[in-house]
């Protein structure tokens, strides 16, 4: 197990709240615990050491919300989030992730203004009495461009969580089926990362000692998720869910 100050243990043990938290509540605070756990460890070795936590934090949260998934986007990104995996291993063993980092918050501020603009015209649609469902992205290429996307960013910074909810909120998701089918989405992705970040030397047996010291943290935070987020009502939920996404995209400029 690496050995930490009791500064270094106190930003694990949030960073470990804040999982459960996100996980079970609010997806998308990647932009919050990412950079919090690099100041546990060195950015590369915070990534892989960060990963058993985020599945825990995902187990956690499809028990709580296993009910509440929408199965045909989970099976619409999956293949192509596969191949953004696979993207993001090879450039991880090839490329700083410095370069690529500004390329994907470049890229999720666009989508996050093609969500806008999708809302407005869908406020423009329900004023004119057409349906909601006639207003929700249905093209192929839609999907492929997020689970792509979130693959890659997932691979090289575990930080993909935006990129999900701006497909979720683009498909008009309530806020139980959106935590729900971000959690058995997020299990499914995590689970298919870890022998690429083994292989890569990213999850070893000191890192996963860390975790199993963290792993109550994320229990914690996953049971104050669930409770919070049964009381957050669908307007506030949709306005932090949109915030966070975009301050995830301003981080990875930095």
């Amino acid at each position: 197990m690496p050995v930490l100050s009791a500064g270094r243990w106190i930003l694990g043990a949030v960073t470990a709240l804040l999982v459960g938290f996100s996980k079970s509540a609010v997806p998308g605070m990647a932009v919050v615990f990412v950079p919090l756990f690099a100041e546990v460890l060195p950015a590369r070795a915070s990534t892989g050491a960060l990963l058993p936590l985020l599945i825990l934090g995902d187990i956690l949260a499809v028990v709580f919300w296993r009910r509440h998934a929408v199965w045909r986007h989970i099976a619409r990104l999956i293949p192509w989030a596969l191949a953004g995996i696979v993207v993001g291993w090879l450039a991880m063993g090839r490329m700083d992730d410095q370069v690529m980092r500004p390329v994907l918050g470049a890229a999720l501020i666009v989508i996050l203004a093609v969500n806008v603009w999708h809302s407005v015209k869908r406020e423009a649609a329900a004023r004119r009495g057409i349906p909601v469902e006639e207003t929700v992205p249905d093209a192929w290429w839609f999907s492929a461009l997020f689970g792509l996307a979130g693959g890659v960013t997932t691979m090289i910074s575990n930080a993909a969580g935006a990129i999900l909810t701006v497909y979720l909120l683009s498909m008009r998701l309530p806020r139980d089926e959106f935590i729900g089918t971000s959690a058995w989405y997020f299990l499914i992705v995590n689970v298919i990362k870890v022998p690429f970040s083994v292989n890569l030397g990213l999850i070893t047996v000191p890192s996963l000692l860390l975790d199993a010291a963290l792993a109550a943290g994320v229990a914690a935070g996953s049971i104050v998720g669930v409770l919070t987020a049964r009381r957050i009502p669908q307007k506030a939920f949709v306005i932090v869910a949109q915030a966070l996404a975009f301050a995830s995209a301003v981080r990875m400029f930095f």
